[in-house]
């Protein structure tokens, strides 16, 4: 485990419980959480009275833990913040920390299956915000109903946007991935479903405290419905990410020599936008792009796809059609309108002299910067009909080297060189300038040919 991640661990662990213990102290346990009788009405509850109300909380949150849905960037995400919530709102903050405490335990942490530092960590991780949360609604006060919602409200986007910060930073931690971007992405997939069970919390604190306390169960059935969403949106997306690496495959396969291409490069791009700190979107775009970037391969015949010897200028210009055809076949997929840029842009020259476009320098697309990189550098260090000996990762990152400013952008090109597919090789260092010299102004109109040479004529890193 890294120092950092070590560090974090006892942070949060020990945070955890010197806010829980403070919260006892501090914040005294409302009357409104004890489980009361029809007749009970403006007693002062006992205390089994209010244990039991604390137990019933801690069961509700129990039952709705039992079944997280783990989300695609890897956290857990169970239904169980509406019942805390509605602790918190009718027990303080005190309650909210054990509630939150004692009721997200799991199965998983009870088997071992979990370490007992994460264990720690991610109950910590739900402790302090569920306490931060009950402080802020106990700051807003119980004076009108009116007060009591937004109180509610305000403590459930506390506790919410903690609770994602905290896992966000171990995620980031544990990958070595920007805090922001990462905290960003969480954010915006988790932050929406979380927060609209506020109110869903304010009414079963209502149902509890007016009608019955077992009246509070009946809103099990919305939670289950919640969850039942979560997982059938991360079923689907499963569904959509297969289906295009099934397309992608499908694509690959018609070639002995570029099977599992697609894939590899995809996974080089991730790494890159890693490096370059790109955001979550544009994450998510690289590893669609990278999937799907030869997709317009489809259109291209065997007879050309698969030839062995040096293209005549019409099988070239057959080649060349490929990443408009591809983006003509993605653009009726609205999901997939992110990823059009990179597939059609993917074989532009950093100076202007690719195609389809001949775009110069910034003009293309950053994410089809990133992938030209990534699909050079796959095709060097592979078979083809070309070239059957592949090219060592050391020369295919000379090819890079030798070519940015010309072929690639030299600032993707030094980040790819931080990856960990060029770990250890020899680097040669940037040879060119990092700024495109366009070979004609953009007033005459873009049709020079590629500058002599291994990469613009047999050109291995091009061909991906």
């Amino acid at each position: 485990m890294p120092r950092s991640l070590k560090l974090y661990v006892a942070v949060v662990a020990v945070s955890s419980v010197v806010a829980l213990v403070a919260a006892t102290v501090l914040f005294p346990v409302s009357s409104a959480i004890a489980v009361r009788g029809p007749d009970a009405t403006g007693q002062v509850p006992s205390v089994l009275e209010t244990w039991a109300g604390i137990a019933f909380w801690t069961a509700f949150v129990l039952l709705a833990s039992s079944l997280p849905i783990q989300m695609r960037r890897g956290a857990f995400v169970a239904v169980s913040i509406a019942p805390v919530v509605a602790a918190m709102s009718l027990g303080g903050p005190a309650v909210a920390g054990w509630v939150a405490a004692l009721g997200t335990t799991e199965l998983r942490e009870l088997r071992g299956r979990i370490p007992w530092y994460a264990t720690l960590t991610n109950h910590g991780g739900i402790v302090l915000p569920a306490i931060a949360g009950g402080i802020v609604a106990t700051w807003i006060g119980h004076s009108s109903v009116g007060a009591d919602f937004v109180g509610v409200l305000l403590g459930a986007t506390t506790n919410a946007v903690l609770n994602i910060a905290i896992a966000s930073l171990a995620l980031s931690l544990r990958r070595g991935e920007d805090f922001r971007r990462v905290f960003e992405g969480e954010i915006r997939e988790l932050a929406g479903g979380q927060i609209a069970l506020a109110p869903v919390a304010w009414l079963m604190a209502q149902v509890y405290l007016h009608v019955a306390w077992w009246g509070a169960l009946l809103f099990a059935v919305p939670l289950w419905t919640t969850r039942l969403s979560y997982k059938r949106v991360m079923e689907l997306r499963d569904m959509f990410t297969q289906t295009v690496s099934s397309l992608a495959q499908a694509v690959d396969a018609r070639d002995k020599y570029t099977s599992g291409h697609s894939i590899r490069v995809k996974e080089i791009a991730v790494d890159i936008g890693r490096v370059l700190r790109c955001n979550d979107a544009e994450m998510e775009a690289l590893e669609w792009g990278g999937l799907l970037h030869d997709v317009g391969k489809i259109g291209v015949p065997d007879a050309v796809l698969l030839k062995q010897e040096r293209l005549t200028r019409e099988e070239r210009m057959i080649m060349n059609s490929h990443p408009v055809l591809g983006a003509e076949i993605i653009a009726p997929v609205t999901k997939l309108a992110p990823e059009l840029p990179l597939i059609r842009h993917h074989h532009e020259w950093y100076n202007g002299s690719g195609y389809p476009d001949r775009l110069i320098g910034d003009e293309i697309p950053r994410l089809a910067r990133i992938l030209h990189v990534a699909d050079a550098f796959e095709a060097m260090t592979a078979a083809r009909p070309y070239r059957m000996k592949p090219l060592s990762a050391e020369q295919a990152l000379g090819e890079l080297r030798k070519y940015a400013g010309v072929q690639f952008d030299p600032v993707v090109v030094d980040a790819f060189v931080k990856t960990s597919w060029v770990e250890g090789t020899v680097d040669p260092g940037r040879t060119l300038p990092p700024r495109p010299v366009p070979l004609i102004s953009q007033a005459a109109g873009r049709t020079a040919q590629p500058p002599p040479g291994p990469a613009a004529s047999d050109t291995p890193p091009d061909l991906g």
